[in-house]
């Protein structure tokens, strides 16, 4: 079990809009509990005040200082913190220290629900917004990693709901009633689990399950 521990990559959890690093408090718990570092930090503004490219980069910087420049990571995105978490990935290098990447309730293809606001962020994630539009046009990159997206038909934040469906890696559906509940959802937890504690195979096919 320790040889397993010591193989594990630290974990990286990203938070939504007007969301802190303390949605995370169950599924990090959870994860340490079975072995895991697990690392978060707070995106500042949380409230889309700021483009999601300019959150991304505080990732980024997050990952410079806390981890050494070799050391592989597994990301994991909530709502806007996977579009963020994308941007990482697509757009500031973090395709070459990433590993197994997921996302829980992201709109990868935008929400309705965005044209509620003008601030920054919130017309960045509006349905085929030019930042989606950009970072979908070469999506396919997320296959080389460990791709996964968590996503339940139900969300009321996620409008279309099925925008969290990505043309790369696996995706898992999750019944849960409510879009905050996906991160708390012992479902949802073992789902990220399993993601997290499966073997690196690359390229990953697409595929399609349900819990």
């Amino acid at each position: 079990m320790n040889i397993e521990n010591q193989q594990r990559n630290p974990v990286l959890l990203i938070h939504g809009i007007v969301d802190t690093e303390a949605v995370f408090h169950k599924m990090r718990a959870y994860l340490i509990q079975r072995g895991w570092s697990v690392y978060s930090l707070d995106l500042v503004p949380n409230n889309g005040n700021v483009g999601l490219d300019e959150l991304a980069k505080q990732v980024a910087d997050y990952v410079t200082a806390t981890f050494a420049p070799e050391q592989r990571l597994d990301l994991v995105g909530f709502s806007m913190g996977g579009i963020v978490s994308r941007y990482y990935v697509q757009r500031l290098g973090g395709i070459n220290r990433v590993q197994r990447f997921i996302t829980i309730s992201s709109p990868h293809h935008g929400t309705v629900v965005a044209y509620g606001s003008w601030r920054p962020g919130c017309v960045q994630m509006r349905p085929d917004s030019i930042f989606l539009k950009d970072l979908n046009s070469d999506v396919v990159m997320l296959g080389q990693l460990d791709f996964t997206s968590i996503w339940t038909p139900y969300d009321l934040m996620i409008v279309p709901a099925n925008s969290s469906q990505i043309s790369v890696g696996s995706e898992v559906i999750v019944p849960v009633a409510l879009h905050r509940w996906m991160v708390t959802d012992s479902r949802s937890l073992a789902v990220v689990k399993a993601t997290l504690a499966k073997p690196i195979k690359l390229p990953l096919l697409n595929k399609k399950s349900s819990q």
